[in-house]
């Protein structure tokens, strides 16, 4: 097998032009500037509170002005923090044409592609099979390309899709490269404006009539005698026994396509395609998707030992074939290759609707922050669609650690074929559920243990290390992904984020102290950026509560509008959302994708945000223990009709709901007393600010208050979960209203 190394002496000595280029952002000293201005505004501002806090004559006004003054320091951390991003902001090209002219395939590296599922129901086997297809239709060597799938639920439904996709893919590579296509996704090509002919048609069928096998297999929920065809197939299927559950059973390595002999129906060779589900046992820790990526770097080390890994989650398939060869314009440039760890691509996303009512394209997240990230030492790692160096697994690049057996370190050469019997022996034994025990695994090589976003932990602690990477995000998407489709799902998914970056922060590895000593104080300060986020769920309670609250008893808590310190509120406002507006558009974005993801920040905060940090608590306290909660990828009619017309669906009852009917419920009925004040002609400049919070809200929870009253679909919130809402809010103003004539 060829070195990574090999690729890059035969690119470096030859004169040719750069296989990428680099540019910063133009935008970048002025945003220094405004930095810098912006800075001096918010020490006013603190010192305004400080001031407010001092000279408190009552437990109310204290208490009140205490909150605005923890509020605003949030408030105030996270835009310093956030700055970090906005430094250096750089943007690259990439010319893999050129690559193509001057490095031979024969000399191009292998490449293990690693996938990643857990649960048929929630990630449709077929999902999983349009991403397997898409990556073994790269335009790359096939003798040079294994495909991994990861079946953490160990379902022998994904395994019979993923046997049904073998037979399919011997059909749809030649076809696909007969008709150069594009998009090498079955679904996204037939659901494009392809050319019909009977060739098409034909394949269209067949692909038709295996997504309706697949389908029959996962409505029965086990495969049938009568869908196995062959003594191989029938033998794979034997390890499902009546003991076999998706908490407990032996490890399963399938090989079902070979690259060494297997081939197309126009004599092509194959990509490697195997099956891998670790060993699974309920006295043992799993360590979630961190534990199955670990397994797939041991499992591919035993049977092929690519120095190049591709992670992707199972609805993440490629829309462009030649992404392989766009990251060997990085891999192949000596300057940069020593210390490249891994290479990111967005995450971006098909289906998204007109104006992405849930803000699911996060698009500082997995665009406009890598970027910024990218002229530090590179963007985080965020799960899928990223290029490793399978050596950057291994300790830092000058400390390689080596693992327990010589045939998992990262420049072992496999000599053996694949389906022999003593390399699929090894790849049983290193996919134990024990195996990893008692050694540097997740810890200190591997994917990393300690955080429910396996993820960012993981790309942090590389940039730790020593290790750099780059961030890659050509014109055409090189992959796309499904999105959420009901509030819920988004909630349950950034709770999850919320509890894994908490257990990021109250580690020793809190990016605070750790990030700012070992990767530089930008950097940190990036990394600070996001282990916080649940922290936004403070000053966006105590503001979506707190000035209505003291609006509904006549208190007036902020400035007047004549007064000096009004202009600096109302420059802080404008300054912040203009910026952001500002940032976003020049991203691509539209206004109102804008404002949605302004009131998606909200929401968040007030649930999702606000649940993950009391669940983490919970956890420590030992009252309740997190888990890896999975967003659902199945799609339902009812719910999709409703995301395509741009209708929040909030049907299933969800205790994250209730803060959010509660602050619509207070801050209409603030506005409201804020309006009548202002047509009797009484204390509006002592109460516009207040009024202007609340109208803000108040707009921002149209959807809540439509979900709330006019609408009788499913979709709609749950009756009890208003009532118990109304039933609070109304507690939480009586208590208050106690405080302030007291």
């Amino acid at each position: 097998m060829e070195s990574l190394r090999d690729c890059t002496t035969s690119s470096s000595t030859t004169s040719t032009p750069a296989f990428h280029t680099l540019r910063q952002a133009r935008r970048a000293a002025l945003n220094r500037v405004f930095a810098a201005v912006y800075s001096c505004a918010i020490l006013a501002l603190l010192y305004h509170h400080a001031l407010k806090l001092i000279l408190s004559t009552s437990l109310a006004s204290f208490f009140i002005s205490l909150s605005l003054f923890i509020s605003d320091i949030f408030l105030a951390f996270m835009w310093v923090t956030r700055q970090s991003f906005r430094m250096n902001q750089v943007y690259r090209s990439e010319f893999p044409e050129k690559l193509k002219e001057v490095v031979n395939e024969s000399d191009f590296p292998a490449l293990d592609v690693f996938i990643c599922t857990a649960d048929p129901y929630k990630e449709p086997p077929m999902s999983v099979v349009n991403t397997a297809l898409s990556v073994i239709a790269y335009e790359y060597p096939a003798e040079k390309v294994s495909v991994y799938i990861s079946d953490d639920g160990g379902s022998q439904m994904t395994l019979f899709a993923l046997m049904e996709a073998a037979k399919f893919a011997s059909h749809w590579l030649p076809f696909c490269r007969k008709n150069n296509l594009v998009d090498r996704s079955p679904d996204a090509y037939f659901a494009s404006n392809h050319t019909s002919c009977t060739e098409t048609d034909k394949i269209k069928i067949m692909y038709e009539i295996m997504k309706i096998k697949v389908d029959n297999v996962l409505e029965r929920g086990k495969v049938d005698n009568d869908y196995i065809i062959g003594e191989e197939e029938r033998t794979a299927f034997t390890k499902w026994t009546n003991g076999f559950t998706r908490q407990d059973h032996p490890p399963v390595i399938q090989v079902l396509l070979d690259n060494s002999k297997d081939k197309d129906i126009s004599g092509h060779l194959m990509p490697s395609l195997i099956y891998v589900s670790r060993e699974k046992s309920r006295t043992s820790p799993h360590h979630f998707k961190a534990g199955a990526l670990n397994a797939l770097v041991r499992v591919s080390a035993i049977m092929t030992n690519a120095p190049i890994i591709l992670t992707l989650d199972c609805d993440m398939y490629s829309n462009d074939p030649q992404t392989p060869i766009r990251v060997l314009c990085y891999l192949s440039d000596p300057k940069i290759q020593s210390t490249l760890g891994y290479i990111q691509f967005p995450q971006k996303f098909h289906g998204l609707n007109e104006n992405d009512i849930y803000a699911c394209e996060y698009k500082y997240l997995f665009i406009a922050n890598p970027a910024g990230m990218d002229g530090l030492s590179g963007p985080n790692y965020v799960g899928s669609g990223c290029f490793f160096r399978r050596r950057a697994l291994f300790g830092g690049p000058l400390t390689m650690i080596s693992p327990e057996i010589p045939e998992l370190n990262p420049h072992h050469v496999v000599d053996k074929h694949i389906q022999s019997q003593p390399i699929l022996e090894l790849a049983h034994k290193v996919a134990g559920c024990n195996y990893g025990n008692s050694t540097s695994w997740g810890y200190k090589i591997g994917f990393k243990y300690g955080s429910l976003v396996e993820d960012f932990f993981t790309g942090y602690r590389l940039k730790g290390e020593g290790w750099k990477a780059l961030f890659c995000n050509p014109k055409r998407p090189a992959f796309l992904g499904d999105v959420p489709i009901s509030l819920v799902d988004v909630m349950n998914q950034c709770k999850r984020w919320a509890i894994g970056l908490l257990e990021v922060v109250f580690s020793k590895y809190n990016p605070m102290t750790f990030g700012t000593r070992n990767i530089g104080l930008l950097m940190g300060l990036a990394y600070t950026h996001y282990s916080f986020w649940p922290s936004w769920s403070i000053p966006t309670t105590i503001y979506a509560f707190i000035p209505q609250l003291a609006l509904l008893n006549g208190v007036s808590i902020f400035p007047k509008v004549s007064e000096p310190w009004f202009f600096l509120y109302g420059f802080l406002f404008l300054g912040a959302y203009g910026q952001h507006l500002l940032e976003f558009v020049l991203e691509g974005g539209t206004i109102q994708r804008w404002w949605n993801d302004q009131r998606m920040w909200m929401i968040r905060g007030l649930s999702c945000f606000l649940f993950g940090s009391l669940e983490y608590l919970l956890k420590h306290l030992g009252i309740s223990t997190a888990g890896f909660n999975l967003t659902s990828k199945v799609v339902d009619d009812e719910q999709s009709k409703r995301y395509e017309q741009g209708v929040f669906d909030f049907g299933v009852p969800s205790p994250m709901f209730v803060p959010l009917v509660m602050a619509a419920i207070i801050n209409l009925a603030a506005l409201v007393r804020g309006l009548t004040e202002a047509f009797m002609g009484r204390k509006l400049e002592e109460l516009f600010v207040q009024v202007f919070i609340a109208g803000f809200v108040v707009v921002n929870s149209a959807p809540i208050y439509e979900a709330m009253v006019l609408r009788s679909d499913k979709g709609r919130m749950p009756i009890k979960t208003t009532s118990f809402s109304i039933f609070l809010a109304l507690v939480l103003y009586v208590l208050f209203s106690l405080t302030f004539r007291n």
